[in-house]
């Protein structure tokens, strides 16, 4: 066993130990102690922002892009939204104990399903770190301990907050060891916790495609895969024009690098020229360069070419590909046929389009006259989130503090034997 390897599972050993002293804790401990980290990181807002500031250097220099230094860059305001947040998660009700389901068998038998940690919950994540402490709100108001593995491009910015959030959880009840940094920044530290199997419960993968690949395909633990967003906005020939462009622009250009920016756009082509010259000539204002068919590229000569790569493609960038379609049946072949499962939407007034739409397309959320924005723990109502999942086993869709537990029986009886 290498020097990293041994101190990743020696961290992992003291997860495991925190673990099992938060998951009987109350709701009120454990709120008070997301208090206290709330008030630390703003307290502490200036000495993050500095550490990210080697980050972002860092990162100027290796010609990182503006979309990738945007995930990275934190501010002032950016750290306060980050406590926000955690305080949010305190408003929540606590997952933990609630009675999924109850009954008394015909043998006297008292049986009650109810949720619990997962435990020891293993976060493997690039770029932004804001995640550092969303991840360690979420796994702490939900009773699991956290090990953090961020990129080694956040690590200046990763390191402080943590630091933050152990010395104010050492002044509560919670144990710091709830929270931590995964020893080592190299290939070889994640390797390690991928291994730590019967130390780390479950492994969650937050990041590009690249990353979650790597983490499915070499991990020992059982991981949670949380899906790139190669995301589908498609126009109904039955679509309100003024919505229809509305919820395009946004769900392109609100913010490009995120999961749930849409990347491709599918226009039926009954309304093809009433939105396509308006909405080129929106989103071409903004910046975006659009990747389009031969018919797109007819009505905007700014548009270029797009390739078969472009319809696969998580750009996570000022660019979209746009694609006239003939009707809705081809829609939803082209998005079963490039969707990464995380979230695509239908603009339309038509009520059985918009069913047929929801009934086919099979992906972690489906919106209805709504951007693809939407799609996220905080918009949801969850606080906020782990990521989004695109698989089908335990979660789907934004992982907020249910997602975050899972359940085990409590059978009651008076002496009863089989």
């Amino acid at each position: 066993m290498s020097n990293t390897e041994r101190e990743v599972h020696d961290a992992a050993r003291r997860a495991k130990d925190a673990a099992a002293d938060l998951a009987p804790m109350s709701r009120a401990d454990k709120d008070e102690a997301l208090a206290a980290v709330a008030d630390a990181l703003v307290a502490e807002a200036a000495s993050i922002v500095a550490a990210n500031a080697e980050d972002l250097d860092r990162a100027r220099a290796a010609g990182e892009t503006e979309a990738y230094l945007d995930r990275l860059a934190l501010t002032e305001e950016r750290v306060s939204a980050v406590a926000d947040a955690v305080r949010a998660v305190a408003d929540l009700p606590d997952p933990v104990g609630e009675v999924v389901f109850g009954s008394t068998l015909p043998n006297g038998l008292e049986l009650r399903q109810i949720r619990v940690p997962l435990g020891v919950v293993g976060i493997i994540y690039e770029g932004r770190p804001n995640v550092t402490a969303d991840a360690a709100a979420l796994c702490l108001k939900s009773g699991n301990a956290a090990l953090l593995r961020g990129s080694s491009s956040a690590y200046s910015s990763n390191t402080r907050i943590v630091e933050v959030i152990r010395g104010a959880l050492e002044k509560t009840g919670v144990p710091a060891d709830a929270v931590q940094l995964v020893p080592g920044s190299g290939r070889d530290s994640a390797q390690a916790l991928m291994s730590a199997r019967g130390l780390v419960d479950v492994l969650i993968p937050r990041g590009g495609a690249n990353l979650i690949q790597a983490v499915v395909r070499d991990s020992t633990v059982p991981v949670i895969e949380t899906g790139a967003g190669n995301c589908h906005v498609y126009i109904d020939e039955h679509a309100d024009l003024d919505k229809a462009v509305a919820i395009a622009v946004n769900a392109k250009a609100q913010r490009v690098s995120v999961c749930n920016a849409a990347e491709t756009l599918l226009v039926h082509e009954g309304i093809a020229d009433r939105f396509l010259p308006r909405f080129l000539r929106e989103i071409g204002d903004l910046g975006v360069t659009v990747h389009g068919d031969d018919r797109v590229r007819a009505v905007d000569d700014r548009a270029v070419p797009a390739t078969e790569d472009d319809w696969a493609t998580e750009y996570l960038s000022m660019d979209l590909a746009v694609k006239v379609v003939g009707t809705l049946d081809e829609a939803m072949a082209h998005i079963r046929a490039y969707s990464t499962g995380h979230t695509e939407a239908i603009v339309t007034d038509s009520q059985a389009a918009a069913r047929r739409f929801t009934s086919r397309v099979d992906s972690a959320a489906v919106m209805v006259n709504a951007s693809t924005r939407f799609t996220d723990g905080g918009e949801f109502g969850f606080g906020a989130e782990i990521g989004i999942s695109t698989q089908k086993l335990h979660a789907r869709g934004p992982m907020g503090l249910r997602e975050m537990t899972s359940t085990k029986y409590i059978v009651t009886g008076d002496g009863q034997v089989r």
